[in-house]
């Protein structure tokens, strides 16, 4: 009786795993099997994934974060993030942990996310732009992107002096805003700078600053930013 007995408690068990619980609230993001299809217990080894469940309440966002910039990144970071399906709208993330080590093939930190998404509008899977709220260095100088002189010696900007001569100073450079770059050494915020320079300026040209042109009215060969004499 007690072999019976053994023998019905183990046919009862595999009855059980018909009913399969997730074990967290969440949705079926993807599905291995349908209604009819013979599924094995695992006796031979194998293992079968019937369902993907993901839980959508709150989404983990996994963004490389360049080396030069890990510095600025901490618990509790601000992010936003923009999906290309919803154009104009803005998701507020945090950020939770990173992976405390860089890359070595890409010298990026991964850096992990969390944002709530109470409406179900981030998808597992999204591909998203995350522009993370870094502080702002005071002694950081902000130049057009126009300005930079790609030379032999590296990059270069032209500054102007009192005497509106032309001085090329060495610059290095920090985080590219697009119409604008940060200027993290060889600049100062007192300096002029020469705003589309042309390839033949060069240090110890003397020029003189053009006045706006007033508005509606194009500029012309005198109203340039700054003109060589």
């Amino acid at each position: 009786m007690a072999v019976a007995q053994a023998d019905v408690d183990r046919l009862e068990s595999l009855q059980g795993f018909k009913k399969v619980v997730a074990p967290f609230d969440g949705v079926v993001t993807a599905r291995d099997t349908d209604i009819g299809a013979l599924i094995n217990a695992g006796s031979n080894g194998t293992a079968r994934e019937l369902f993907s469940v993901a839980d959508i309440h709150k989404m983990r966002i996994y963004v490389k974060v360049p080396q030069r910039l890990t510095g600025n990144i901490h618990r509790g970071l601000t992010a936003e993030l923009r999906l290309p399906q919803y154009p104009g709208k803005v998701f507020t993330a945090r950020a939770t942990t990173t992976s405390h080590s860089v890359n070595t093939s890409s010298r990026t930190l991964l850096v992990e996310l969390e944002a709530d998404n109470p409406d179900g509008l981030l998808q597992p899977g999204t591909y998203v732009e995350a522009q993370l709220n870094l502080p702002n260095d005071p002694n950081t100088v902000l130049i057009p992107s126009s300005a930079i002189l790609f030379r032999q010696h590296g990059l270069e900007a032209a500054a102007v002096g009192d005497d509106n001569k032309v001085t090329l100073k060495k610059i290095s450079l920090g985080r590219n805003r697009g119409v604008q770059v940060e200027v993290t050494n060889g600049l100062t915020p007192s300096d002029r700078i020469v705003d589309s320079p042309p390839d033949s300026l060069g240090s110890g040209d003397v020029v003189r600053v053009a006045s706006h042109p007033a508005p509606g009215k194009p500029p012309n060969e005198s109203e340039t930013e700054a003109r060589a004499d």
